[in-house]
Protein backbone atom coordinates (compact mmCIF):
# COMPACT_ATOMS: atom_id res chain seq x y z
CA UNK A 1 0.00 0.00 0.00
CA UNK A 2 1.35 3.29 -0.70
CA UNK A 3 1.92 5.70 2.25
CA UNK A 4 -1.46 6.73 3.36
CA UNK A 5 0.01 9.69 5.27
CA UNK A 6 -2.25 13.04 3.37
CA UNK A 7 0.28 15.28 1.11
CA UNK A 8 0.16 18.95 1.73
CA UNK A 9 -2.94 20.93 0.08
CA UNK A 10 -0.47 22.10 -2.27
CA UNK A 11 -0.28 19.75 -5.59
CA UNK A 12 -1.77 17.79 -3.76
CA UNK A 13 -3.94 16.24 -7.00
CA UNK A 14 -0.16 15.84 -8.58
CA UNK A 15 1.43 13.11 -6.36
CA UNK A 16 0.46 9.97 -7.87
CA UNK A 17 0.51 6.42 -6.18
CA UNK A 18 -0.82 2.87 -7.08
CA UNK A 19 -3.97 3.50 -6.29
CA UNK A 20 -4.54 6.34 -8.04
CA UNK A 21 -2.95 5.30 -11.47
CA UNK A 22 -5.10 1.93 -10.82
CA UNK A 23 -8.54 3.11 -10.28
CA UNK A 24 -7.93 5.29 -13.71
CA UNK A 25 -6.66 2.36 -15.67
CA UNK A 26 -9.05 -0.04 -14.65
CA UNK A 27 -11.78 2.28 -16.70
CA UNK A 28 -13.09 1.49 -19.76
CA UNK A 29 -12.93 3.70 -23.40
CA UNK A 30 -16.88 4.68 -24.14
CA UNK A 31 -17.08 7.46 -27.13
CA UNK A 32 -19.65 9.54 -26.88
CA UNK A 33 -21.42 12.74 -28.12
CA UNK A 34 -22.16 14.61 -24.87
CA UNK A 35 -20.93 13.80 -21.32
CA UNK A 36 -24.91 13.05 -20.12
CA UNK A 37 -25.02 10.17 -22.73
CA UNK A 38 -24.42 7.83 -19.92
CA UNK A 39 -25.32 7.84 -16.07
CA UNK A 40 -23.37 9.40 -13.38
CA UNK A 41 -22.53 6.36 -11.56
CA UNK A 42 -21.17 5.05 -14.99
CA UNK A 43 -18.44 8.07 -15.01
CA UNK A 44 -16.41 5.74 -12.26
CA UNK A 45 -16.12 2.69 -14.85
CA UNK A 46 -15.51 4.61 -18.03
CA UNK A 47 -13.14 7.05 -19.35
CA UNK A 48 -15.56 9.85 -21.85
CA UNK A 49 -14.60 13.26 -23.52
CA UNK A 50 -17.34 14.61 -24.78
CA UNK A 51 -17.49 15.14 -27.96
CA UNK A 52 -14.77 12.37 -28.63
CA UNK A 53 -16.46 9.36 -30.41
CA UNK A 54 -13.33 7.70 -32.48
CA UNK A 55 -12.03 5.01 -30.77
CA UNK A 56 -8.38 6.29 -31.81
CA UNK A 57 -8.78 9.74 -30.71
CA UNK A 58 -10.20 8.84 -27.44
CA UNK A 59 -7.92 6.47 -26.59
CA UNK A 60 -5.05 9.23 -27.75
CA UNK A 61 -6.61 11.35 -25.19
CA UNK A 62 -6.93 8.82 -22.67
CA UNK A 63 -3.22 8.25 -22.87
CA UNK A 64 -2.84 12.39 -22.29
CA UNK A 65 -4.39 11.89 -18.79
CA UNK A 66 -3.09 9.22 -18.14
CA UNK A 67 0.78 10.56 -18.50
CA UNK A 68 -0.67 13.56 -16.98
CA UNK A 69 -1.65 11.44 -13.64
CA UNK A 70 1.28 8.91 -13.64
CA UNK A 71 4.00 11.63 -14.21
CA UNK A 72 2.05 14.19 -12.35
CA UNK A 73 2.25 16.34 -15.30
CA UNK A 74 1.27 20.03 -14.93
CA UNK A 75 -1.68 21.40 -17.29
CA UNK A 76 0.13 23.30 -19.38
CA UNK A 77 1.78 20.12 -20.56
CA UNK A 78 -1.64 18.41 -20.65
CA UNK A 79 -2.64 21.68 -22.94
CA UNK A 80 0.21 21.31 -25.43
CA UNK A 81 -0.48 17.37 -25.47
CA UNK A 82 -3.90 18.21 -25.80
CA UNK A 83 -3.43 20.45 -28.91
CA UNK A 84 -1.18 17.86 -30.93
CA UNK A 85 -4.09 15.10 -30.15
CA UNK A 86 -6.73 17.64 -31.65
CA UNK A 87 -4.25 18.61 -34.60
CA UNK A 88 -3.46 15.03 -35.32
CA UNK A 89 -7.08 13.68 -35.27
CA UNK A 90 -8.31 16.69 -37.20
CA UNK A 91 -10.63 16.89 -34.36
CA UNK A 92 -13.48 19.73 -34.73
CA UNK A 93 -16.57 20.78 -32.87
CA UNK A 94 -15.34 20.05 -29.52
CA UNK A 95 -16.95 22.62 -27.32
CA UNK A 96 -14.32 25.54 -26.33
CA UNK A 97 -12.78 25.15 -30.21
CA UNK A 98 -11.75 28.19 -31.47
CA UNK A 99 -10.66 30.30 -28.53
CA UNK A 100 -7.89 30.67 -26.00
CA UNK A 101 -10.31 30.72 -23.07
CA UNK A 102 -12.37 28.02 -24.79
CA UNK A 103 -9.57 25.64 -25.07
CA UNK A 104 -8.20 26.93 -21.40
CA UNK A 105 -11.56 25.53 -20.32
CA UNK A 106 -12.18 22.49 -21.96
CA UNK A 107 -8.78 21.38 -20.86
CA UNK A 108 -9.30 22.47 -17.50
CA UNK A 109 -12.22 20.41 -17.24
CA UNK A 110 -10.40 17.21 -18.54
CA UNK A 111 -7.64 17.47 -16.70
CA UNK A 112 -9.22 18.22 -13.36
CA UNK A 113 -12.17 15.81 -13.04
CA UNK A 114 -10.01 12.78 -14.03
CA UNK A 115 -6.96 13.73 -12.00
CA UNK A 116 -9.23 14.72 -9.04
CA UNK A 117 -11.65 11.36 -9.03
CA UNK A 118 -8.40 9.27 -9.51
CA UNK A 119 -7.31 10.72 -6.54
CA UNK A 120 -9.90 10.43 -4.15
CA UNK A 121 -10.85 7.49 -5.81
CA UNK A 122 -7.33 5.96 -4.65
CA UNK A 123 -7.56 7.73 -1.17
CA UNK A 124 -10.59 5.40 -0.98
CA UNK A 125 -9.11 2.49 -1.39
CA UNK A 126 -6.09 3.69 1.23
CA UNK A 127 -8.22 4.83 4.02
CA UNK A 128 -10.23 1.27 3.87
CA UNK A 129 -6.78 -0.84 4.10
CA UNK A 130 -6.93 -3.42 6.97
CA UNK A 131 -4.12 -2.35 9.10
CA UNK A 132 -4.94 1.61 8.91
CA UNK A 133 -8.38 1.13 9.72
CA UNK A 134 -7.23 -0.53 13.14
CA UNK A 135 -5.16 2.80 14.16
CA UNK A 136 -7.42 5.36 12.33
CA UNK A 137 -11.10 4.29 12.43
CA UNK A 138 -12.49 7.81 12.04
CA UNK A 139 -12.47 9.80 8.69
CA UNK A 140 -11.93 13.75 8.56
CA UNK A 141 -13.08 15.90 6.26
CA UNK A 142 -10.85 18.56 4.86
CA UNK A 143 -12.37 21.28 2.25
CA UNK A 144 -9.75 23.11 0.22
CA UNK A 145 -9.69 26.68 1.30
CA UNK A 146 -7.46 27.53 -2.03
CA UNK A 147 -10.48 27.38 -3.94
CA UNK A 148 -11.47 30.67 -5.97
CA UNK A 149 -15.15 29.85 -5.31
CA UNK A 150 -15.44 27.96 -1.91
CA UNK A 151 -19.35 26.42 -1.66
CA UNK A 152 -20.48 27.46 1.66
CA UNK A 153 -21.93 24.07 2.54
CA UNK A 154 -18.14 22.49 2.14
CA UNK A 155 -16.66 24.73 4.26
CA UNK A 156 -19.64 23.98 7.11
CA UNK A 157 -18.37 20.05 6.54
CA UNK A 158 -14.74 21.10 7.12
CA UNK A 159 -13.20 19.83 10.06
CA UNK A 160 -16.32 17.09 10.64
CA UNK A 161 -15.21 13.76 11.61
CA UNK A 162 -17.05 10.44 11.77
CA UNK A 163 -16.68 6.98 11.70
CA UNK A 164 -15.25 5.62 8.58
CA UNK A 165 -18.78 3.05 8.66
CA UNK A 166 -20.64 6.18 9.09
CA UNK A 167 -23.57 6.18 6.24
CA UNK A 168 -22.96 9.79 5.52
CA UNK A 169 -19.74 9.10 4.03
CA UNK A 170 -21.55 7.13 1.23
CA UNK A 171 -23.60 10.59 -0.10
CA UNK A 172 -20.23 13.03 0.90
CA UNK A 173 -16.99 11.23 0.09
CA UNK A 174 -14.86 13.95 -2.52
CA UNK A 175 -15.11 15.15 -4.84
CA UNK A 176 -18.69 16.29 -4.27
CA UNK A 177 -19.27 17.91 -7.78
CA UNK A 178 -17.10 19.59 -10.55
CA UNK A 179 -14.31 21.38 -9.31
CA UNK A 180 -14.66 19.98 -5.45
CA UNK A 181 -10.86 19.91 -4.25
CA UNK A 182 -12.01 18.52 -0.60
CA UNK A 183 -10.26 15.12 0.87
CA UNK A 184 -10.25 12.94 3.58
CA UNK A 185 -7.87 11.89 5.96
CA UNK A 186 -8.01 9.17 8.88
CA UNK A 187 -7.74 10.39 12.30
CA UNK A 188 -7.23 8.44 15.80
CA UNK A 189 -10.02 7.92 17.96
CA UNK A 190 -8.94 10.19 20.20
CA UNK A 191 -9.89 13.01 17.56
CA UNK A 192 -13.29 12.11 17.36
CA UNK A 193 -15.06 14.45 19.73
CA UNK A 194 -18.80 13.02 19.56
CA UNK A 195 -20.01 15.04 15.97
CA UNK A 196 -22.64 14.06 14.10
CA UNK A 197 -24.20 13.77 10.20
CA UNK A 198 -25.56 17.35 9.83
CA UNK A 199 -29.30 16.97 9.68
CA UNK A 200 -31.04 16.14 7.06
CA UNK A 201 -28.00 15.59 5.09
CA UNK A 202 -29.89 12.92 3.12
CA UNK A 203 -31.77 15.63 1.01
CA UNK A 204 -28.50 17.88 -0.21
CA UNK A 205 -26.02 14.78 -0.93
CA UNK A 206 -23.03 17.41 -1.30
CA UNK A 207 -23.60 17.88 -4.80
Amino acid sequence: MAAATDPSIRGVFRQPFKEQVDFFRKKLNLPTERYDDIRKSAHDRAFIVAGAAKADLLNDLRDAVDKAIRDGESIGKFRDRFRGIVNKHGWHGWIGEGSKKGEAWRTRVIYQTNLTQSYNAGRYQQLNDPDLVKRRPYWKYIHNDTVSHPRPLHVSWSGLVLHKDDPWWQAHFPPNGWGCRCRVTAVRPSEYKGDKAPDGWYLCEGR
